[in-house]
């Protein structure tokens, strides 16, 4: 074979591997194609799988097997999406997503606002009709536990009667009454009750004295805000009638509420109530202070039966030994019969400045002068 034809046969050869690799990789190419495609197309199917039960199983009710009663509270101006979200975190249904293409899909429309009472064992579609018939103005349905609120306790003995009876913390509802944006929010609502309070400096809670004494039902679903939210609403409610008369006599509901706070804790019959809040309206009409053993132990936190020289000196606006005024605030949840008590106070043409109670009848005496006071404290022996 000459030398030319021997390089015409090695081209041809290298041709041919050429061509061979190719093929090669072709068919290597779509080996691999073919996997991508098969592997796309399983995944494909379990997510369309997945996706199905999926949806299907939103579409179920949460328990079929419960019969509690779920409270869920709309608000007014919530959208679709809004009460699709809370239905999900009350847990009366499992998705909201679901839950939005299932009402459009059907075009629901028209929801309510207000109170409502669902089961878990209830299906989308009973869950919707509900909303559309429209809440209630208050909640309904079966408590699922109740929280007492007696006269004359603080925020933080709240706090601990929050966490007794509900799933809430003492921790969790301390935090709520320094939220400032909550407090905006129930002032924006209740600005004839909160508006003062929230004038006010070097409050340690504003909503001291202002969640009323009273037996609050907590419903399953029951947020920790619509829990305290019944207790403002309430106080809200008992003083609508007296707004006008606070106004017309010159004070505050903060200025009412505070001195009620301590005639709460002074007195116990109406009658003595009333002349006690006589004596510290005396007393601010002199510019003196008025001296309460409930602001000091306000002030220091604690209770005690007995206060030292120490004790009434404590540095605190709340410490009413030292300053006068009503101070920054209540000091605690006062009745109505204490706030009907410092709106009409009895005896203030007597001028009396002093009081003092027998802890072994219970009867209190009224003094004019400091030297009457300590004559007649001292003869009782306490």
């Amino acid at each position: 074979m000459s030398q030319k034809d021997e390089k015409k046969e090695a081209l041809k050869q290298e041709s041919d591997d050429k061509i061979k690799t190719r093929a090669n990789e072709r068919s290597v190419a779509n080996h691999i194609a073919y996997w991508i495609v098969g592997v796309i197309a399983v995944l494909a199917v379990v997510v369309a799988i997945i996706g199905f039960n999926y949806v299907n199983s939103s579409l179920q009710p949460y328990n079929a097997n419960s019969k509690e009663d779920i409270v869920v509270n709309i608000p007014v101006g919530s959208s679709s999406k809004d009460i699709a979200k809370k239905l999900e975190k009350d847990k009366v249904i499992k998705s909201a997503t679901v839950f939005n293409f299932y009402i459009k899909a059907q075009n629901y429309t028209n929801f309510q606002a207000g109170y409502y009472t669902f089961k878990q064992s209830w299906d989308l579609s009973s869950i919707v009709k509900q909303l559309q018939k429209g809440g209630s103005a208050q909640p309904t349905g079966t408590a699922s536990n109740t929280v007492l609120v007696r006269e004359g306790v603080t925020i933080d003995q709240i706090g601990t009667q929050i966490a007794k009876s509900t799933k809430y913390s003492k921790k969790q509802f301390l935090a709520l009454m320094k939220d400032e944006k909550y407090m905006k929010e129930l002032q924006k609502k209740y600005p004839q009750l909160l508006d003062s309070t929230m004038k006010q400096k070097n409050v340690r809670y504003h909503l001291e004295g202002y969640l009323f004494p009273a037996t609050y039902n907590v419903y399953k679903g029951f947020s920790l805000k619509e829990i305290v939210n019944q207790m403002v609403e309430k106080e809200n409610d008992e003083l609508t009638p007296y707004y006008s008369t606070i106004k017309e006599k010159g004070y505050t509901v903060q200025d009412i509420l505070t001195l009620a706070s301590l005639v709460e804790r002074e007195g116990v019959t109406k009658t003595d109530r009333k002349k006690i809040a006589g004596v510290f309206f005396n007393r601010l009409a002199i510019d003196m202070p008025l001296q309460s053993d409930i602001s000091v132990m306000y002030a220091l936190n604690t209770h005690k039966t007995k206060l030292t020289n120490k004790d009434t000196s404590v540095k605190s606006p709340y410490n009413l030994y030292k300053n006068t005024g009503f101070g920054p605030g209540p000091f605690n949840t006062p009745s109505l019969q204490s706030i009907e008590a410092t709106l009409n106070p009895s005896d203030r043409s007597q001028n009396y400045l002093y009081f003092y109670a027998n802890l072994k009848t219970g009867k209190v005496t009224y003094s004019h002068t400091l030297a009457e006071h300590e004559s007649g404290y001292a003869s009782t022996g306490q």
